[in-house]
C-alpha cells in the first residue's frame, strides 16, 4: 500500500514507474479497513474469514470494483 496526496499524484506515479495504477481510497477507508481487519486478531477465539465474510468488510467500506473482488 502507498500513500498519495492526490489522484493527480498517483497518474504520475504511475506514468514514472509504468506500474498499470490499482484500487485508490481515502487513508480514511484504509484506516477503517485495517481496523476492521486486525481487531480481535489477538483473540484466543479469533478464526480466518471466509471468503465471503471478506467480501462483506470490502462491501460495507465501499471498496468495490474488479481489484476488490474475491472469487
Amino acid at each position: 500500500m502507498l500513500a498519495f496526496r492526490s489522484e493527480a499524484h498517483v497518474d504520475r506515479w504511475c506514468e514514472q514507474t509504468g506500474l498499470k495504477r490499482g484500487a485508490a481510497f481515502p487513508l480514511e477507508t484504509a484506516w477503517q479497513l485495517a481496523d476492521e481487519w486486525y481487531r480481535d486478531r489477538l483473540s484466543p477465539t479469533w478464526r480466518r474469514r471466509t471468503p465471503e465474510k471478506a467480501q462483506a468488510v470490502f462491501d460495507d467500506l465501499g471498496l468495490k470494483g474488479e481489484f476488490w473482488k474475491l472469487g
